[in-house]
């Protein structure tokens, strides 16, 4: 069935693949894996935005492909591309056939996730746990780098609860690139897992960005992409401007992908951007949208990606509201979208009328 599921992926993809660039390119500038947040759906709107970025998948768990078969969770398009699957997990020989399943599926690179502190990440024994043992790190690397052709990253944290950083982290990068990994994705703070939540430990323990920036003077020949905090685009290319080989969003890619996108492709990549207007990637949305819904889909499944286009422009509010509101209701569609894109232009020609 994985070998079938492959088949199909790689076939639709192939085109794409061959013209792509190396995937450390894309990697100048990526959007973090985010449960619950980029899906399939996200991810797509986010193609659109910027052609060049690098995608991540939310992450799957080495359990649910190989034990549970649930394949449905690598669909993807091929328009996607370049895009990373990230898997959970701590037992080599698992991780690898996970591995081999989702390169099968066409992904351009298997990402091990050794940062998130999500207590269901815990129970595992998987995720920024794993910060504690970077030798089975390396040895899970190495028995996935063995099945596949596609880079095998990590993403990590500088250490967790009473470790310290300043010894953790050049201790885990040594350990770990021997194995082969020659591409990390660190996030600045630690992750403690005992007293904070899952949402509290992506805020409340310091940054320190210097300690990224030392990593990257020590081992030169590692790709290291910083996470963490960055908020802006001005942000990213600051940090880009320290020396570093890439940066990673979350949260503000997702709450605000237009404005962390939709410059993207010529101040981070000097490549053109896709849309001058977010109004333009909406109206490039709607035939997804559409097919989405003929497939028996929902559009709440969608639109509630979508809710952040507008942040900070006139209108912002109201697109939010009549999508919200009635993406849920029975018989919703492109229609909706439609309406909601009619208020922002509304809300546009008050705001220029009011400048008058």
């Amino acid at each position: 069935m994985a070998q079938s599921l492959g088949c199909l992926m790689m076939q639709k993809n192939k085109d794409i693949k061959d013209k792509a660039k190396p995937v450390s390119h894309a990697a100048r500038l990526s959007v973090a894996p985010m449960m619950d947040w980029t899906d399939r759906h996200c991810r797509f709107m986010h193609r659109l935005l910027s052609r060049e970025a690098l995608l991540y998948t939310e992450m799957v768990t080495s359990p649910a492909l190989v034990r549970g078969r649930a394949f449905h969770l690598l669909t993807h398009s091929p328009e996607e591309h370049p895009v990373a699957l990230q898997l959970g997990g701590s037992d080599p020989s698992e991780l690898a056939e996970a591995a081999r399943i989702g390169a099968e599926a066409g992904y351009d690179e298997i990402n091990l996730n050794v940062g998130c502190p999500s207590d269901r990440v815990q129970s595992g024994t998987f995720g920024a746990v794993l910060m504690r043992q970077p030798d089975l790190v390396a040895e899970c690397c190495a028995a996935m780098q063995a099945v596949v052709d596609v880079p095998v990253t990590v993403k990590c944290r500088i250490g967790v609860d009473d470790q310290e950083p300043q010894e953790v982290l050049p201790a885990f990068l040594e350990t770990v690139s021997g194995a082969g990994v020659t591409r990390f994705s660190i996030h600045a703070r630690k992750a403690w897992l005992k007293g904070l939540s899952p949402k509290e430990n992506r805020d409340i323990p310091p940054l320190d960005y210097p300690l990224v920036y030392e990593m990257k003077r020590n081992f030169p020949d590692l790709h290291l992409s910083l996470n963490g905090g960055v908020g802006t685009l001005e942000e990213a290319l600051k940090h880009l401007e320290m020396g570093l080989d890439g940066v990673m969003i979350g949260r503000a890619a997702y709450h605000q992908p237009w404005d962390i996108l939709g410059a993207a492709d010529p101040l981070v990549f000097g490549a053109e951007a896709p849309f001058a207007d977010p109004l333009d990637s909406v109206e490039a949305m709607l035939p997804y949208v559409a097919q989405h819904l003929g497939e028996g889909g929902k559009l709440g499944q969608i639109s509630k990606h979508m809710l952040g286009l507008f942040a900070g422009q006139p209108g912002a509010r109201l697109w939010r509201r009549v999508l919200s509101e009635g993406a849920h209701k029975e018989g919703a569609g492109v229609a909706l979208i439609k309406e909601a894109l009619d208020v922002v232009r509304g809300a546009r020609e008050g705001a220029l009328e009011a400048q008058k």
